[in-house]
This record gives structure tokens, C-alpha cells and sequence, in this order.
């Protein structure tokens, strides 16, 4: 555990947590055109498509851990929403309901532990916790009419499972690499290269 971060943002925690936000806004646009060309690979189980809902939950993760802030899991991963609205996302306006549910739950792993750690556990505990969001979502907006056992169950765990790998393990990975190359210098993610 570290000592509670300053929760006071500066300056360079808003531009990156933006810039992050952004960028995922485009990859989000870019990856719901990827969902959509792929069902067809997954019509021998559709609920096995759910193995790639991580990438919409990566925003999230990510700025918790390099901007280590109060809210910046949960700005990171709406303004991500919104931008990929604005790009022309296929479920509309409902995406920026979703990316709202989706860093609460990034956010209150984060919060549980007081902004303290930063540590893989507490990355893939916010990572399942934003699936659990999103597979909360999905199961009252999108899947209330499909049979429980044969597909809103596998598709609820197989999410969470998802974004536990992928946006946590993954967000985890992907800060530690760019700590790594030394972009981070300005932030405790790249000073603290160890606890990342």
C-alpha cells in the first residue's frame, strides 16, 4: 500500500486523463465495427463473443492507474463513451449511459482502496468490476427476453471474465510498458515503475 494520493488534479492529470479518454473514444468507434463483423464467427455459441467485451472496458482501468486520482477511472472511461457517440456508434446515446455504469464500477475498486494500491490485483479487480457493470447493463438493456441458462448466463460471466483479463491484467500491462519507456516520468505510475 502507498500513501493516499493527492486527490487535487493538475493540470497534466487532465490533459492525459483526456488524451487517454480520446484515443479510446476512436478505438471504441473502431472496435464496435470489429463486434459487429464478428458475430458471425461466434454462431456456434453467441454468448462466446463476450470473450472480446474487454476492450470497452480498458479506458477505465488505465486512467486509474497512471493518473491514480479520485474519478479519473470513471472520467476516462465516459469521456471514451462519449467520443465514440460522437464518432457514430452503433447503440447511440445508450453507449454513454453504459460508459457512465462502466467507470463506476473501474472507479470503486480504486475507491475501495482508499487511491492507495495500484497493483495488479486491484487493475483486475477494477477491470471485472467494470464487467460486472457492463454485464448488468446488457442483461436489463439488451438480453431480458434470452433464455437464462443457455445464454444470459454464459454472456454474463464470460463479460466479467473478459474485462477482468483484458482491461484489468492487459490495463495493467499496458501501464507498466509505457512506464516503462519513461512517458509516464510525471506521474507516480512511471516514478513508482515496482507498484504499477
Amino acid at each position: 500500500m502507498h500513501q493516499p494520493t493527492n486527490p487535487r488534479w493538475r493540470t497534466v492529470d487532465i490533459v492525459i486523463a483526456s488524451v487517454i479518454a480520446v484515443a479510446f473514444g476512436v478505438i471504441f468507434w473502431a472496435w464496435n465495427l470489429v463486434w459487429s463483423a464478428t458475430e458471425g464467427a461466434f454462431t456456434f455459441f453467441p454468448p462466446a463473443q463476450a470473450v472480446i467485451y474487454g476492450v470497452w472496458l480498458l479506458p477505465g482501468v488505465l486512467g486509474g492507474l497512471i493518473i491514480r486520482k479520485p474519478g479519473a477511472a470513471l472520467y476516462c472511461e465516459f469521456v471514451a463513451a462519449f467520443v465514440s457517440v460522437l464518432l457514430g456508434s452503433q447503440w447511440g446515446m445508450l453507449a454513454i449511459l453504459q460508459g457512465l455504469a462502466q467507470g463506476v464500477g473501474a472507479e470503486a475498486a480504486f475507491l475501495a482502496t482508499r487511491y492507495r494500491s495500484f497493483r495488479l490485483p486491484v487493475a483486475v479487480l477494477s477491470g471485472a468490476l467494470a464487467g460486472l457493470a457492463a454485464a448488468l447493463f446488457d442483461q436489463i438493456r439488451y438480453y431480458s427476453e434470452y433464455d437464462f441458462d443457455s445464454f444470459r448466463l454464459p454472456v454474463f460471466v464470460l463479460t466479467v471474465v473478459s474485462a477482468a483479463i483484458i482491461a484489468g491484467a492487459g490495463g495493467w500491462a499496458l501501464t507498466r510498458a509505457l512506464a516503462q519507456t519513461g512517458v509516464l516520468d510525471r506521474f507516480p505510475a512511471g516514478r513508482d515503475r515496482a507498484a504499477v
